[in-house]
């Protein structure tokens, strides 16, 4: 395997994991990810406990005895899933982050696929987006995604059909770049190109919920985010590129 040791030479990957009360998936997927990246770049699984009340900590501490690349940050309370995606990004040690939802629907087997994209598309482009098949959601959820995605695209023409994957891969620098607000998950490939850079995506299975219930999603649907939207669109239409400056060297004589 091509793990990394956190006390060794920074990781190729770091793969980041926002949760919050997900202990009953967290051992399964910590496997998963470690086999789907164990014959490539060097890693490391950076978890994020947003405010857990159930074993999501302890769960974390006692695979962390035996696995030097699994690593835990949390909040003393639950800020929402785009704070915890943030933080795992400014903890990351990688160059390259890779994210991915704690319940166990996104697949890490996609994630060589979402690094070989990127890397195939350097430097022009800067985030590789999962686009969900299969969606294993109830009825309503599915009609809430598509009422948004729908929208959300009419609105910032991102050309991205499911903003809402949590398989993403992408440059740390880019990401750290972006301005921060609550839902900033969901409208990363629009900011992304913003910046200038190009997106790319990859298909991805959706996949059943292994335990527990769903903590993040409902509350950034269309009809609460709307708002961040509006945000998005002004700050996309307002974006200006930066004059390229000269420094006017003084005469050698």
């Amino acid at each position: 395997m091509s793990e990394s040791s956190a006390s060794g030479a920074p990781p190729a990957v770091s793969v980041v994991v926002p949760v919050r009360n997900e202990a009953g998936n967290i051992a399964p997927l910590v496997t998963e990810i470690a086999t789907a990246l164990g014959k490539g770049p060097s890693f490391e699984i950076v978890y994020v406990n947003d405010g857990s009340t159930d074993r999501t900590e302890s769960e974390l501490t006692l695979l962390m005895a035996s696995r030097p690349w699994l690593r835990q940050v949390k909040h003393e309370s639950s800020c929402g899933q785009s704070a915890a995606v943030s933080t795992g990004v400014l903890h990351a040690r990688a160059a390259v982050v890779v994210t991915l939802d704690g319940d166990g629907q996104n697949d890490p087997a996609f994630i060589p696929a979402l690094l070989n994209e990127l890397a195939a598309g350097a430097p022009r482009v800067g985030l590789i987006a999962g686009q969900r098949v299969g969606r294993q959601a109830t009825g309503f959820k599915k009609l809430q995604s598509r009422i948004a995605n729908a929208v959300r695209g009419a609105v910032l023409r991102d050309g991205t059909r499911d903003t809402g994957c949590g398989l993403k891969a992408f440059r740390r620098d880019v990401f750290l770049a972006l301005p921060f607000f609550d839902g900033l998950h969901r409208f990363l490939p629009a900011l992304v190109r913003r910046e200038g850079y190009d997106i790319g995506y990859v298909d991805v299975v959706d996949r059943p919920r292994r335990a527990g219930t769903s903590n993040y999603g409902m509350w950034d649907r269309l009809w609460v985010g709307i708002l961040d939207l509006i945000g998005v669109w002004w700050l996309i239409r307002r974006r200006r590129n930066l004059p390229r400056v000269l420094e006017v060297k003084r005469n050698a004589d």
